[in-house]
């Protein structure tokens, strides 16, 4: 792994002329965009008045651009191609997560109002504001440094964050490994390869469950690339996060609304785009509110085949999990579970070991129960391989065919 360099700049930065260069380019470029390198380097020397020296400069600029251009201090964390997500609580402690789990970096900011500045400064680039009148924000930045990648932010300020501001960021790189790769590394068994390649083919809906970062878009993606080359694939998701590898797939994302509360573009409202392009497949990135309702009719509309992810920490949860989804739509229980069982036909459950290894640990069939309830029925355990109801899934594999 990559080594973690502290983020505060090195050299003698005096903190008064770093206060008045800073209050000069707040009113020179306030909400006009960030100050270039020759800008910032103008206002020092003319802060400065020829007191300090080029070595002495050229540290306060280094030190200045932590502070108006990227991710400050958090910027090198961000290059490492393996973090996945960087939490900061206060200006010392900064967690990091890089696929096996968090651990303490040696980062940090030179004080509690050096990590809201670059909070508050993050929520503006997301369109959203960050203030007292308004602790709190959830936004999502474009390529905010050299990593190459969409961000997904959330930040808290004090009062509400007792401890100092807490900043997260969730990297969201496109994922690329294919079907072939993950049966290679493991994460996806080869005793259940041609069956779940089968399920794919032979159109089966199908829902990738799971915890946070447990790899639900990465096994997705590389199931889609499985898709028939002569189908046509339309991707919705909130976060641009699948890439299939396929040649005629659509992809749109979702937009949240900028600091005046307007121009969103809500998942259910994509979904609803998406039945008039001439789908073969509707693919919902992540499941995660009322936008189920819109997909449920959809899988019951003539569209074979569609697939999405939903937070589930087991796949006997999915039901439950699918009935708090469908009442924030106003889909009432009943009718959520006879939708269910119509569209959707397998659960496969992916989970992180306690090595962070990450894969396909669980396959379920969706059934209904002698109440007409959905529940998801065991068809292959990681531990423990293939259940009786494999039979049934062959059943339903050998109809599609």
């Amino acid at each position: 792994m990559t080594a973690a360099k502290p983020g505060v700049a090195a050299g003698p930065v005096d903190s008064g002329i770093v206060d008045r260069v800073r209050e000069r380019l707040a009113r020179d470029f306030g909400g006009r965009g960030v100050p270039t390198v020759e800008a910032m380097a103008a206002a020092i020397r003319a802060e400065a008045d020829g007191v300090l020296g080029d070595t002495d400069l050229l540290a306060t600029l280094r030190y200045l651009q932590t502070e108006f251009v990227g991710a400050g201090p958090l910027e090198d964390l961000l290059a490492d191609p393996d973090t996945t997500d960087i939490l900061v609580v206060g200006p010392t402690a900064v967690w990091v997560d890089r696929g096996s789990g968090l651990c303490r970096v040696p980062v940090a900011f030179p004080d509690e109002e050096s990590v809201r500045r670059l909070a508050t400064r993050l929520a503006l680039g997301a369109g959203r504001r960050l203030d007292d009148a308004q602790p709190w924000v959830d936004g999502q930045l474009c390529d905010i440094g050299r990593h190459g990648a969409g961000v997904r932010l959330h930040a808290v300020i004090p009062p509400v964050a007792a401890d100092g501001t807490c900043l997260s960021l969730r990297v969201l790189r496109p994922v690329r490994q294919d079907f072939s790769s993950l049966v290679a590394c493991g994460a996806l068994p080869v005793q259940v390869r041609d069956l779940v390649a089968q399920i794919v083919t032979q159109r089966l809906a199908f829902l990738v469950a799971g915890g946070t970062g447990a790899g639900k878009t990465t096994l997705l993606n590389s199931l889609l690339g499985l898709v028939d080359p002569a189908e046509r694939i339309v991707c919705v998701e909130d976060a641009p996060e699948l890439r299939p590898q396929h040649p005629h797939a659509v992809r749109m994302v979702a937009r949240a609304p900028n600091a005046e509360g307007a121009g969103e573009v809500a998942l259910r409202d994509l979904v609803r785009q998406a039945l008039r392009m001439r789908p073969d497949r509707i693919v919902v990135g992540e499941v995660r509110g009322a936008e189920v309702v819109d997909l449920l009719a959809a899988l019951n509309t003539g569209h074979d085949g569609g697939a999405g992810t939903v937070h589930a920490n087991s796949a006997a949860e999915v039901p439950a999990r699918m009935e708090a989804l469908a009442a924030l739509g106003g889909l009432e229980r009943a009718a959520l579970h006879s939708q269910l069982a119509a569209a959707f036909h397998v659960v496969f459950l992916v989970s992180r070991g306690g090595d962070g290894a990450r894969g396909l640990t669980q396959i379920g069939l969706v059934s209904r129960n002698s109440a007409g309830f959905v529940e998801i029925i065991p068809v292959w355990l990681r531990d423990s391989g293939f259940q009786p109801s494999y039979a049934q899934l062959l059943d339903r594999l050998t109809e599609r065919a």
